[in-house]
């Protein structure tokens, strides 16, 4: 599940492969493995990339259809 859904909130947020592996401090073909379901991302891994995208872990994992975010953003406090 894992593998789906990080490839679609990626799409989603118009970013690329290189960009998430930067953001979560693993290489581009470390993160491709993510998205090809080689690998799957160690614990630390899995929180930044649900922090980047703003999503759950749950939603990552497939326990939830709902991508409920981590946080929300300041604008949307207002």
């Amino acid at each position: 599940m894992i593998v789906a859904r990080l490839k679609e909130y990626r799409k989603l947020n118009d970013v690329t492969q290189k960009s998430v592996a930067i953001a979560i401090n693993v290489s581009e073909r470390a993160y491709q493995h993510y998205e090809l379901g080689t690998r799957e991302p160690n614990h630390d891994n899995l929180v930044m990339l649900c922090r980047y995208l703003n999503v759950s872990a749950d939603y990552l994992l497939g326990l939830t259809d709902t991508p409920t975010p981590l946080y929300r953003k300041e604008e949307d406090n207002e």
